[in-house]
């Protein structure tokens, strides 16, 4: 991975290192609990940038920090952002808020904009007018270590 390119206390960013030569190999679909031949699959192999990266000027990663979206992702999760795509509702969405990074869900209604963490622990934040939000990209894709 290369150097954190947007330095805060609470969200690393870092570009899609595109010149990646890594290959790993590709076994194939897994069904869990049902034995599979995977030594047929051994002369595949797979670029994980390719799997999860369409946009790759637009694409960056960042580590997940804290658990107010722990019902998607956990601390310390890899969150694929992609700055390309236009966000919807529902979506995960990495948020400039009043000068802070966030991870949350976009949601709109009568009262206005909302940005929702996954966990019940949390409260969701009304954006107002007084509040100077950007929304910086959209998470595509999450590396979980299990």
């Amino acid at each position: 991975m290369s150097k954190k390119m947007q330095p805060t206390k609470t969200l690393e960013i870092y570009p899609v290192e595109n010149a990646s030569t890594i290959r790993n190999e590709y076994i194939g679909d897994l069904k869990a609990g049902f034995p599979s031949p995977a030594s047929d699959f051994l002369n595949e192999s797979i670029d994980l940038n390719k799997y999860v990266t369409t946009h790759p000027t637009a694409t960056y990663y960042a580590r997940a920090n804290g658990i107010s979206m722990e019902g998607d992702f956990n601390d310390g999760d890899l969150l694929v952002i992609d700055r390309s795509l236009d966000f919807t509702e529902g979506k995960i969405v990495v948020c400039f808020i009043d000068g802070e990074f966030t991870v949350k869900r976009i949601k709109k209604d009568a009262e206005g904009v909302w940005l929702m963490p996954s966990s019940e622990r949390f409260k969701p934040i009304l954006v107002t007018a007084e509040n100077d939000l950007r929304i910086w990209g959209v998470v595509t894709h999450v590396i979980k270590k299990v």
